[in-house]
């Protein structure tokens, strides 16, 4: 194993870690002082996973390869006050999740510290805090809520799979925004007579750090894997291909299905988290898997 010397820091919300349903209901009914005595009264309570807490536990895993070497770095950044944060401190040590660093904000945004912790991927349950994260050029999703109870979350596989959509996720929505506005032909022959790389979309910088990850592993013994999961096919396909050659990315997967369905592949790749643009998407994916909503690109206007 031929180690780097870069980590990878994945910031995550305290709604997205932990089910904090009940008490965001008081939040939202009785406001700011009810919702603070719940939590002081309840603080020795611990909470229960929320979606993304199975994803956080299996990227934490990933520090054992690294014989104690903290290689992945999970930090919180919440809305809540060191007040009100006490209960999400206690519940981390009791589920024993190695996260040591802290932003709680007081009812404000947590997206402005971002970049002063060095995150590389913000993930909330706050579609406002997404964008501003997004806006200062930092890869974050909304973690999608589904109340199937058919997921496995607590799978016991040790590899970390992600499943990314192409266009204005790791790419900039430069070409859907042709589809969208002249149509698919107009698409593909921008597609076939383009002679440079697709721009980049919210998510390179991350996909480029999780490369440097994977690059300190062979390929067969990989902890991570990923998949380029896309509405695209051949011949727009070819320009993907020589996008991520260029940037010197390495996707495990591409699955370019042509408009169909993407929930079945998933399931069949076993993604951990599946990040995309479009809202339905994620919605039908969160049925089986963690799921993030990138509120980025020509889809998500107005």
């Amino acid at each position: 194993m031929n180690k780097s010397k870069s980590k990878l820091i994945i910031g995550i919300s305290s709604r997205a870690l932990f089910n904090l349903d009940a008490s965001h209901d008081i939040y939202k009914k009785s406001g700011v002082e009810s919702y603070k005595q719940y939590q002081i009264e309840n603080e020795e309570n611990i909470l229960e996973p929320g979606e993304a807490f199975p994803l956080v536990k299996k990227i934490l895993n990933l520090n054992k390869f690294y014989d104690g070497e903290k290689r992945i770095e999970v930090i919180l950044l919440s809305r809540n006050s060191s007040d009100t944060g006490l209960r999400i401190r206690n519940s981390i040590e009791e589920h024993n999740l190695d996260i040591s660093r802290a932003a709680f904000c007081g009812g404000e945004s947590p997206h402005r510290y971002v970049k002063d912790f060095g995150v590389h991927l913000f993930l909330s349950s706050s579609i406002e805090d997404v964008k501003l994260a997004i806006d200062s050029e930092v890869a974050a999703a909304t973690i999608i809520s589904s109340d199937s109870k058919s997921r496995n979350s607590d799978s016991t596989k040790e590899q970390l799979r992600i499943a990314f959509d192409g266009d204005a996720v790791i790419f900039s929505d430069e070409s859907e925004r042709i589809y969208h506005e002249k149509g698919l032909d107009a698409f593909i022959d921008n597609e076939k007579n383009a002679t440079s790389p697709l721009k980049a979309g919210p998510f390179k910088n991350f996909l480029l750090e999780l490369n440097k990850i994977q690059n300190d592993f062979d390929q067969d013994n990989c902890p991570i894997r990923t998949a380029l999961v896309t509405a695209r096919s051949a011949p727009s396909d070819k320009r993907v291909i020589k996008t991520l050659r260029e940037w010197g990315v390495r996707i495990d997967e591409s699955l370019f299905l042509g408009g169909m369905p993407k929930s079945d592949f998933l399931k069949s790749f076993d993604a951990d988290i599946f990040f995309d643009d479009q809202k339905n998407n994620i919605i039908e994916a969160s049925r089986e898997l963690t799921s993030g909503h990138v509120p980025y690109g020509i889809k998500n206007k107005g």
